[in-house]
């Protein structure tokens, strides 16, 4: 099933069930007004969001709507946790190479991950509001997965069955503010401001073969300014399987049902398949030319990010967002 929120009711949206094809949704308020609380009662409301689903799918659900895109916020339109992770070590390996540094070989078996800002997420078509342009602006196209509850010290298989709902982000990073904020040795804070969601989140079965071994095997499109800028191949080049990236952030502390863990940015070590982030082109041209020559965005940018299954249908909707001057 597809799940998102409408802009309506407060902070937290109003729940609704969305067809396959995302022209059709109900309202789910008669089961849980929000995405979280589903989330927080998911083994009673699943089986009955399902049976709505298919009831909307089938032409059956009452009071169905013909569905605005532009009226979903995100699906989860702020959560208890955002953990992003950096799964995929070509992207990691570009950007120490560029800067004459040797991926440590831990990298290979300890994730990487940060604690993101989860208080709000952009909905698919809100604009990125920034102060200045000069702080780096770019965008990362990347998966996330959503939990229910996660018990402390939960292992990989344990967590692959915790994860209930699969959704694609823009983790937007300000790159010109990270150098300074990453040698405090404290992490990043004013570098990772919110990220978008896409327009819906699914449920794994949703996906058909194409979820294996807890890894998402769809190329990740990328338009930047209207023109293809990366369709790397999500499930290859991934080091961490999202059940591993789960496991890795519920080491020392349970995850509360809503937490969201994202994979980074995805990239391939064939880089005739592009890249999901201005960073990664960048790093290219440093290794090839000795300095960057692609601009990070500006006022006015657009990007688009969107994954097709295999029939070419979209499985989450679209992220579209253009770069505008943020006003108080």
């Amino acid at each position: 099933m597809k799940l998102g929120t409408l802009k309506e009711g407060g902070r937290d949206g109003t729940l609704v069930v969305v067809s396959r094809d995302l022209s059709r949704a109900v309202r789910a308020t008669g089961i849980a007004p929000t995405l979280q609380a589903a989330l927080d009662d998911w083994q009673k409301a699943a089986p009955r969001l399902n049976t709505l689903s298919d009831e909307l799918n089938a032409g059956q659900a009452e009071d169905s709507f013909d569905l605005d895109i532009a009226s979903l916020a995100a699906p989860l339109p702020r959560c208890y946790q955002f953990l992003d992770g950096s799964a995929y070590l070509p992207h990691v390996e570009r950007v120490r190479r560029a800067r004459g540094a040797e991926v440590p070989e831990s990298f290979q078996t300890d994730p990487l991950m940060y604690q993101a800002a989860s208080d709000g997420f952009m909905g698919p078509l809100d604009p990125i509001p920034m102060e200045n342009e000069e702080w780096g602006i770019d965008f990362e196209s990347e998966i996330g997965v959503i939990t229910d509850d996660v018990a402390m010290g939960a292992s990989p298989a344990e967590c692959a069955g915790h994860i209930q709902l699969v959704t694609i982000l823009n983790d937007v990073s300000l790159r010109n503010l990270i150098p300074g904020e990453l040698a405090k040795g404290f992490g990043f804070l004013q570098s990772k401001p919110r990220s978008a969601l896409a327009p819906v989140a699914v449920t794994p079965d949703e996906l058909g073969d194409a979820w294996q071994d807890t890894k998402l095997n769809l190329p990740l499109v990328t338009h930047y300014n209207g023109k293809l800028f990366g369709r790397p191949e999500a499930g290859v080049d991934m080091q961490f399987n999202f059940g591993e990236l789960v496991a890795h952030a519920a080491k020392s502390r349970p995850l509360a049902a809503g937490s969201i863990v994202g994979s980074g940015t995805i990239a391939n070590q064939d880089e005739s398949l592009g890249a999901s982030c201005l960073a990664e082109i960048r790093m290219l041209e440093i290794i090839r030319d000795g300095k960057p020559t692609t601009p990070f965005m500006g006022f006015g940018d657009t990007v688009r990010i969107e994954m097709l299954d295999k029939q070419g249908r979209s499985l989450f909707g679209a992220i579209e967002q253009k770069v505008e001057k943020y006003g108080r």
